[in-house]
């Protein structure tokens, strides 16, 4: 019997630690494994194997890995002439890495059809705050009048994104926060942003379904390429509000 949740007696991975996941030749469901905990070293094994957390506040920790896989190429990035007027026009102030916190909460706290309830627990948000602070998790802004109005948070590794969540408390925020986010990673060589599961809102935006067979093997792509540092391999892209100017 699973416990609910994180099991506590599970080994705390730091960010240098790995866990190796069943392999993908074992997978028959969305559901690969089952159990462990969501500190750092975890999280970033699971997004490096093509997993992700997403569980009920009932349920026991599950890694998923959807098939199909929704994911947006920088080519096919949908910009509306709508969303394009909005964005040309300034309505929002659009900043990187500002309130993470804000961010992740806000989105646990939006309404979605169909869902009761949310996914995004107190155990989720202190692990992503917890990968903000050591510079993995990311998170865009659309402040209104100098209030946070919407945005979308996610995880930075190699030259990929994963988009995790996004909320809006005005009209196109999301939006607006989200494409300023996808447009300024593309410039910067990110190779496809990871939407997880296919919904009308991400597909507008120019997301569109692969095999979860082309996804792990963009994924291993994507992921071979590194930034380098004093001979180390580094993923990290420090504050993104300082490297993008965006503060």
């Amino acid at each position: 019997m699973y416990r609910t949740g994180p099991d506590p007696n599970f080994p705390r991975l730091s960010e240098n630690q790995r866990f190796s996941f069943p392999s993908p030749e074992t997978w028959t469901g969305w559901v690969v494994a089952v159990g462990g905990n969501l500190s750092p070293g975890m999280l970033l094994s699971a997004y490096e194997q093509g997993l992700f957390p997403w569980y009920n506040p009932e349920d026991p920790l599950l890694w998923q890995s959807p098939d199909p896989r929704l994911v947006i190429f920088p080519e096919k990035l949908h910009v509306s002439a709508s969303m394009a007027r909005v964005l040309k026009r300034g309505l929002f102030e659009i900043t990187f890495d500002r309130d993470f916190e804000g961010v992740i909460r806000g989105c646990a706290r939006a309404v979605r059809s169909g869902q009761d309830g949310t996914w995004i627990s107190e155990d989720i948000i202190a692990a992503y705050t917890e990968l903000y602070c050591l510079g993995w998790a990311h998170s865009a802004e659309a402040w209104y009048r100098g209030e946070l109005a919407g945005g979308c948070y996610g995880i930075g590794l190699g030259n990929v994104f994963f988009g995790e969540s996004m909320f809006a408390e005005k009209s196109n925020a999301s939006k607006a926060a989200f494409l300023t986010l996808a447009r300024t990673l593309f410039a910067d060589g990110i190779r496809f942003i990871d939407c997880q599961v296919q919904t009308d809102h991400l597909s507008s935006l120019g997301g569109e379904e692969i095999s979860r067979e082309e996804y792990l093997f963009l994924l291993e792509k994507a992921l071979a390429v590194r930034r380098y540092a004093r001979g180390r391999a580094v993923d990290r892209r420090g504050n993104w509000g300082e490297r993008y100017g965006m503060g």
